[in-house]
């Protein structure tokens, strides 16, 4: 075990971890762009757990290598797709897709799980060493909304009025990190507008365990609620919840996007660190490899601590 000494939590020794990209899904239903993804794995081991990262808008299967390389290099395989929203793809503002972007980034998810099989024969001495059955859903920003509607959240389609269950069987499990919270007149006129997915969130069907991890500084332009807004994906979701309130966090939380990305603007590694911690030890025991340092991180982190406070229900 390692103890960190910014935060006062103990953690795995890290391992070598190997990344494959971009490995291509044929998805005909995206309307004519196939769905590339990343891989990250350990060199070593069986049994291994996945995480399948949704990232937030924007962004690309290169994005978020602090969380991405933390959890390959102690035990995870991390899988990265590209969703349509990515600057890469740079889709018109009047292309027909863009209403619902949200639904094609869920259809991303389930494309990954349907093609399991293919992306782990593609990496190379992966075959045989991967655990189906333990699999989390995380993501950032947008990508928290993605991952929440896989475990459960309702998202009234702004098209047809309608909540559909789109939830997923295979995911045992959430992380969201600075997500978007309850829609409706919390909304500015900004997101009413122009992000029209966010306008009615239930929380309440999530049963499924998960951490949610917000910054308390986190005043994005989209609801007049101010910070507190992105831990509704935790407050108003049923029990096995847990949450992390990063203190002086923004919305990239310290810069867990990328190395020295521009758009961080809480540049922090002590706080980068506290979330690589946690959230690594949520995966360990959500999948159930080790309760230990969750134990630690809750004992730690429920009392007065200068990077966040950890609290569960």
């Amino acid at each position: 075990m390692t103890t960190y000494q910014t935060t006062g939590l103990t953690g795995p020794v890290s391992t070598p971890a190997v990344a494959v990209k971009p490995l291509v899904l044929a998805s005909p239903k995206r309307g004519g762009e196939d769905l590339r993804v990343r891989i990250s794995a350990p060199v070593t081991g069986t049994n291994l757990p996945i995480v399948l990262f949704a990232h937030g808008f924007g962004s690309n299967l290169d994005g978020y290598a602090p969380l991405a390389d933390h959890w390959a290099t102690h035990g995870f395989v991390v899988i990265q797709p590209t969703h349509l929203d990515s600057k890469r793809f740079d889709i018109a503002a009047d292309d027909p897709r863009r209403p619902e972007m949200w639904r094609y980034r869920v259809r991303d998810m389930k494309r990954v799980l349907d093609g399991l099989d293919a992306l782990e024969a593609a990496v190379p001495g992966l075959s045989g060493r991967v655990d189906h059955s333990r699999i989390v859903a995380a993501g950032h920003s947008f990508g928290g909304q993605t991952a929440g509607i896989l475990v459960g959240l309702r998202v009234t389609d702004p098209q047809t009025g309608i909540a559909e269950d789109l939830s997923d069987s295979r995911v045992m499990a959430s992380i969201q990190l600075a997500t978007a919270g309850k829609g409706g007149d919390e909304l500015t006129p900004f997101a009413y507008e122009n992000l029209p997915w966010l306008r009615d969130q239930d929380f309440s069907p999530i049963t499924a365990p998960g951490l949610v991890v917000a910054g308390d500084k986190d005043d994005l332009p989209l609801s007049t609620r101010g910070p507190a807004w992105t831990s509704d994906p935790y407050t108003l979701s049923r029990g096995n919840k847990s949450l992390l309130t990063v203190h002086g966090g923004e919305h990239f939380l310290g810069g867990i996007s990328g190395y020295a990305v521009a758009e961080t603007t809480d540049e922090d590694p002590d706080r980068v660190a506290l979330v690589q911690q946690v959230t690594l030890a949520y995966l360990r025991h959500v999948t159930g490899l080790d309760h230990t340092d969750w134990t630690t991180a809750q004992s730690v982190l429920t009392t007065a601590h200068p990077l966040g406070r950890l609290e569960s229900k």
